[in-house]
């Protein structure tokens, strides 16, 4: 998929920063018109002709994940809608929220940190849709060891080698707060990018001390008799950081408010589902991504997937703390709407 200079540059801000300083983006209804004649350019969305209204095609990953896109399409919501998916092949977790800024792809569910930085450095992008939640029973990332390895405590992971899916994102932030509150030098402590996917096997082998994954991928982790178990992000922050939002790019919402809404609310209907019916979304997770289902660990969503701000200024605290933006760059207001939500309050709308 091609990139011209200018993304390709914003990305590479992205990738080497985490952010940059940058104008903040308005709220969508504030959003800046385009020129008319600019469906050509990289962003715009396929239309196709059928009975009725045109459908629109939504660029998105097709990753081996836990995901209410995918569970929405084979629940039917998308059916009598204007908008389906149109699956674009694997990204990695990393380049997910960079190429929803820049319209490579049009939606994406990346962490909220992610997204923040991606608004300080200037990138067209905005949350849509509340995600995944973190409950004791289900929690949205667990930390294992190898059994024999010793590690047991916060303090043990100095010196150590520590796998996790990005920098920038949950994953990193959530576990220094933590960590540095437990008297731990996270300066010592070494941060590896590996795979959700690759991380049980990694830390199997050894090849790093210390493994922090994410569902349905945890699973395997937790039933492998050579890993143990250290926390969960439940245990860290009580789920406050767990929210996993869906992000469109800010060109497409404003060009296609009304495919945002459809897709805002099949994914609400499918996260609903998902909570009422845990085990039935493990088995289509299970068949769609070709992981054994005792292995498939369960998701939980926030209801309605109707966004709140308290996750969103937790990230923006941690942020300005750890010097990614500049404090008050970045308001929680200019980070979400919850207007494409039809299941939103007015209060949730204000």
């Amino acid at each position: 998929m091609p990139v011209n200079a200018s993304r390709r540059s914003a990305l590479k801000t992205l990738a080497l920063l985490g952010s940059a300083c940058a104008a903040s983006l308005l709220l969508p209804g504030c959003w800046k018109k385009e020129e008319q004649g600019a469906t050509g350019l990289a962003g715009a969305p396929a239309v196709v002709k059928g009975v009725g209204d045109p459908v629109v095609e939504f660029k998105y990953p097709d990753n081996p994940a836990f995901d209410l896109v995918y569970l929405a399409e084979a629940l039917g919501y998308f059916e009598g809608s204007r908008t389906r998916p149109k699956y674009v092949g694997k990204i990695a977790a990393p380049q997910i929220i960079p190429l929803v800024g820049t319209g490579e792809i049009d939606f994406g569910t990346r962490m909220v940190p992610l997204v923040i930085s991606a608004i300080a450095s200037g990138l067209d992008i905005k949350v849509v849709s509340a995600g995944g939640k973190t409950l004791q029973e289900a929690p949205h990332m667990k930390y294992f060891a190898h059994r024999e390895s010793g590690i047991r405590t916060p303090k043990d992971l100095e010196g150590k080698t520590v796998g996790f899916n990005s920098f920038g994102a949950c994953a990193e932030f959530v576990t220094k707060k933590y960590l540095r509150a437990q008297g731990v030098d996270v300066n010592r402590i070494n941060w590896l990018v590996v795979p959700d996917n690759q991380a049980e096997q990694t830390l199997a082998t050894r090849n790093i001390d210390v493994a922090i994954i994410h569902p349905p991928h945890s699973g395997g982790a937790e039933q492998n008799p050579a890993l143990v178990k250290l926390w969960s992000d439940y245990d860290l922050d009580g789920g406050l950081g767990g929210m996993a939002p869906y992000s469109v790019y800010g060109r497409f919402a404003r060009e296609h408010p009304e495919a945002t809404r459809d897709l805002v609310s099949a994914i609400a209907r499918a996260a609903n589902w998902v909570n009422a019916n845990p085990d039935e979304a493990r088995r289509i997770t299970s068949k769609r991504i070709g992981m054994e289902l005792r292995l498939v660990e369960r998701f939980a969503y926030v209801e309605n997937l109707v966004v709140s701000e308290p996750p969103i200024q937790y990230y923006i605290d941690i942020l300005e703390a750890e010097g990614k933006i500049p404090s008050g760059k970045v308001r929680v207001r200019d980070v979400y709407t919850n207007e494409f939500n039809p299941f939103a309050s007015p209060e949730a709308l204000a």
